[in-house]
């Protein structure tokens, strides 16, 4: 039995994909989420979407919680779902943040993106959507 397995703790791995260069929300959202009890892990920066699918089935996680503010979430969103169906994710739920125009939120769901926050979003929402809408895998 893994660790995960046995502690029954959410796992959320928290990802900024792109070129984008800008972490620091990203990182406050990892430290609200840890700081509620949830177990995270941060891949850090210039992460492709192959090596965030990658490290959420490596560690046996949850969620995937992207961060992207360069204004190509149309794309890497997507990319990210579709890495993790190719990984063996594909009952990953996927949830993001960052710079997303009102009219994008639609395509980004219809992707499956399950929740986008927008910049303001207060910590206590984020990580309240992630407690009623993220369960730990079955033991």
């Amino acid at each position: 039995m893994s660790e995960h397995e046995s502690t029954g703790k959410v796992r959320v791995l928290v990802a900024k994909p792109g070129l984008d260069g800008h972490d620091r929300g990203a990182k406050v959202v990892a430290r609200a989420l840890r700081d509620a009890g949830f177990e995270v892990i941060y891949t850090g920066l210039h992460q492709t979407p192959d090596m965030i699918a990658t490290a959420a089935v490596q560690e046996d996680v949850d969620a995937v919680g992207l961060s992207i503010m360069s204004g190509a979430h149309n794309t890497l969103f997507p990319a990210v779902i579709e890495a993790l169906k190719k990984h063996g994710g594909a009952d990953i739920p996927v949830f993001g943040g960052g710079i997303v125009p009102e009219d994008d939120l639609r395509k980004l769901e219809g992707a499956g993106v399950k929740k986008v926050f927008k910049p303001g979003t207060p910590l206590a929402e984020i990580v309240g959507w992630v407690g009623e809408n993220v369960r730990p895998k079955a033991l």
